[in-house]
């Protein structure tokens, strides 16, 4: 059992003598070389660097993207909680529509709701298929968050301002019985 696996190799008839001394001979000149050039290249530490290199790209790739859902989670729950601090209360019997998505929704509402909701004093969000009614402040803030989040949230009193200074036709007013 103490024979070299060159032997053993050799007495099964696996190899013969000529391949035995030339691979020697090809190891006695690499080990001069590396006498006289410094360290010879190893193919093997060679490739196991590469991998080494090749594992911890993929192990960063997968934290980044780890650390990107825990951001996303943690979002979600910042938006979670904004809405679920900030609701208004909205039963009423007044119908609210608006749409979600390509589907139109609708939503009872209380009048003082409805007034807020049509001049953009207030904002419908969604969340786990539910809507709420939370204020423009709020709303703002989860826009900036998860802007899918937000359904309903008109912007008319920064929007008409900005109109009404570009308006050459401010000065006159529609009738509300105009008929085409």
């Amino acid at each position: 059992m103490s024979k070299s696996l060159q032997e053993q190799l050799l007495k099964a008839g696996l190899g013969n003598e000529k391949k035995l001394k030339a691979i020697k001979k090809e190891k006695h000149k690499e080990r001069v070389q590396a006498g006289k050039h410094g360290t010879v290249v190893n193919e093997a530490s060679v490739l196991a660097e590469q991998t080494r290199q090749q594992q911890l790209q993929r192990d960063q790739e997968l934290n980044r993207q780890r650390k990107a859902e825990q951001d996303k989670k943690a979002l979600a729950a910042q938006v979670k909680q904004l809405i679920e601090l900030n609701t208004i209360a909205h039963q009423g019997e007044t119908a609210f529509n608006f749409t979600d998505g390509s589907l139109v929704k609708r939503l009872y509402v209380s009048n003082r709701i409805h007034a807020e909701l049509t001049k953009g004093q207030a904002a419908i969000a969604k969340l786990a298929e539910q809507y709420y009614v939370i204020p423009v402040k709020v709303a703002e803030k989860i826009q900036q968050r998860l802007a899918e989040t937000i359904i309903v949230l008109h912007n008319t009193g920064q929007s008409a301002e900005v109109q009404a200074e570009d308006d050459p036709y401010a000065a006159y007013q529609i009738p509300d019985d105009l008929m085409w």
